[in-house]
């Protein structure tokens, strides 16, 4: 992509929120933006500085070569913000934006053209209706905002510049030494050479990893005035090692203040986040395809007869592995994790207290993306990411966390035992034969209404267990917290696939509604109560197999309310270290399972004999 040629970069996210915003409370320009004065390196450059440049410069545009040859899930969440006497600013409202995107559309010297027939009304799809390919995506926006628009402001936070980053355009001065995460960086101000400075190009500062010259973080905003484009909002892009040498795109924090806030109040903040870059599909040369049983266990000896009933649970089970298999490919649901089997035991802990066994055990997932929702697929449960990340409150014990993840279990938990499952017409394979684009129109799975209200009910009974009694205070102030936020925060409570915490937009009540009164009152002033968290607090992933990893943060105590910033977008830091190959299992050592993995290996345990899951670390 040529940037120059680029007359509005940066506009996706600028565009964004100022159509969330209603007509009155719009930005007025203040002023032209200064053209960025040329900052000269104030000493010259050491040799081995000089080389770690160049060697950034190439692999930079490995990186540009390598991202055009993907189509990964790009996800876009954005908050606007107001003014709180109490907590300094809280969201006003926010919008979110889910696309599958092949960079080598929109990477390139030709502008993109605008599909005025799929640019109009893209606000109507519906909630099954929010994944899209690269056109629908980028032109969807583009007509929900009534603009034609370049997609420049959406690769440019991803990738500096895609053809002209080099010593001809830009200039380096060394800044120091420092570390992210575990890997060693050289930070560079990096400025547009005067005479080379249309508008478009980065001006600000990179990390440059040590060993092999890759850029792994860039901060800063794009240069030129207003009489170029409206204004330019400053963003923070990260990076990470997902191959021996290869460093991708990740996730993207933005933010711009409000001028006339005396307050300090932002206008908005915004994070995306990328994944999915090798998504699993099938071969599609089926010469290719071996048709040796590889890791199968014959048991054709001890084989026996199906009854009628195991005829039917074994139908749902297909219908259930077949959909659970399509949303993986499509790059939907995480590649399973020691954190879902942590999930698994505390299901499995949920059944033993109450005595039910179930004839398989309950399978955990996780949904990669933001929108708080969780949906039963058979027997397999899954939870949002973000669903996680909010309520992962951290205390002494991990008590608070746990009842937070018992309850949103046992809501699915009762679903699965009411026998809401699935249309079983998706155990005919070709039903799902159909685009990855496709995957939100074709398979509708949130439940209906009354099901959700008889499995509110049969969560409650199986929460009332003695152990687990004690539970139901915590997410009942979790939603006491939400209820703040639910109308401020719509895109963040619209379900894409499942069944949200909230009832409907007219009627924003929550299912679980009954355990609001167990626990103690909000009190936003009570330094000592957490009642959520805010996004991305406990999980990441792995942008290349789509792996979630718990995070292992430090402690930071509450000094004010304005501390607490519960369900909104943060900056990223993410805790960079190089590739590392995965073990292989069959080389390891053989050593006992954790007892937290047990129930993937067995049936559900009786109530004599729970699982002993420790609490979820954060």
């Amino acid at each position: 992509m040529t940037f120059r040629k680029l007359p509005l970069a940066g506009l996706l996210l600028a565009a964004l929120v100022a159509t969330a915003l209603p007509a009155s409370a719009a930005i007025p320009l203040i002023g032209k933006k200064k053209p960025k004065e040329d900052v000269l390196p104030s000493r010259k450059l050491t040799a081995g500085q000089n080389a770690l440049i160049d060697k950034a410069i190439v692999r930079e545009k490995e990186v540009v070569k390598t991202v055009k040859d993907r189509a990964p899930l790009v996800e876009t969440y954005i908050q606007n913000m107001r003014p709180d006497p109490i907590l300094g600013q809280v969201p006003d409202s926010d919008q979110h934006f889910l696309g599958r995107v092949e960079f080598n559309k929109i990477i390139g010297d030709n502008a993109y053209e605008v599909n005025n027939a799929t640019s109009k009304g893209s606000k109507n799809d519906g909630k099954l209706g929010f994944i899209k390919h690269t056109g629908s995506f980028i032109t969807g926006l583009g007509g929900s905002l009534h603009l034609t628009f370049h997609e420049a402001g959406f690769v440019q936070m991803l990738l500096m510049d895609s053809k002209d980053f080099d010593r001809q355009h830009y200039a380096f001065g060394f800044v120091r030494n420092d570390f992210l995460g575990t890997t060693p960086t050289a930070v560079f101000d990096v400025t547009p050479i005067k005479g080379k400075r249309e508008y478009g190009r980065f001006f600000g500062r990179i990390w440059v990893e040590t060993r092999n010259g890759n850029v792994v973080r860039f901060n800063g905003d794009f240069s030129g005035t207003e009489a170029d484009r409206k204004e330019f909002y400053h963003f923070d892009s990260w990076r990470t090692n997902v191959q021996p040498d290869l460093w991708l795109p990740t996730s993207f924090y933005v933010e711009e203040s409000d001028p006339r806030s005396v307050s300090r109040t932002l206008k908005f903040k915004a994070i995306n986040h990328v994944w999915g870059y090798v998504l699993k599909v099938p071969a599609k040369e089926s010469e290719n395809t071996s048709l040796d049983v590889v890791g199968a266990t014959d048991v054709s000896n001890d084989a026996q007869d199906v009854s009628p009933l195991g005829a039917q649970r074994a139908w749902v089970q297909q219908a259930e592995d077949n959909v659970v298999e399509r949303l993986f490919q499509a790059g939907l649901l995480d590649a399973p994790s020691e954190f879902d089997k942590t999930l698994e035991a505390l299901a499995g802990n949920i059944l033993a207290y109450n005595n039910i066994t179930l004839s398989r055990p309950i399978r955990c997932r996780t949904l990669l993306t933001q929108p708080l929702e969780s949906i039963a697929i058979g027997n397999t449960i899954v939870i949002s990411k973000s669903l996680l990340d909010t309520t992962a409150v951290v205390t002494a014990d991990g008590a608070q966390q746990m009842g937070n993840l018992n309850a949103i279990l046992a809501f699915q938990i009762a679903h699965v035992i009411l026998g809401h499952r699935l249309d079983t017409k998706f155990a005919f394979n070709d039903r799902l034969l159909f685009p990855t684009n496709a995957v939100f129109n074709r398979i509708p799975m949130h439940h209906t209404d009354a099901d959700n209200t008889a499995a509110a009910k049969k969560a409650l009974e199986l929460l009332s267990a003695k152990e687990l009694d004690g539970g139901q205070q915590y997410f009942g102030l979790y939603l006491q917290q939400l209820q703040q936020r639910v109308k401020a925060l719509k895109a963040l409570n619209e379900p894409m696939i499942g069944d949200g915490l909230v009832k409907s937009d007219t009627d924003p009540t929550f299912w679980l509604a009954a355990m609001m009164t167990k626990g103690s009152k909000l009190d936003m002033k009570d330094l000592k109560q957490q009642a959520a968290m805010p996004l991305s607090s406990f999980l990441r992933f792995d942008p290349w197999t789509d792996q979630v990893i718990t995070l292992h943060s430090s402690f930071e105590p509450l000094l004010s309310p304005s501390d607490k910033m519960p369900f909104e977008v943060e900056p990223v830091y993410l805790k960079l270290s190089y590739f590392k190959p995965p073990v292989d299992p069959a080389a390891a050592p053989a050593a006992a399972a954790p007892a937290a993995a047990d129930s993937t290996a067995a049936p559900a345990p009786t109530a004599a004999a729970p699982t002993t899951a420790a609490p979820p670390q954060n």
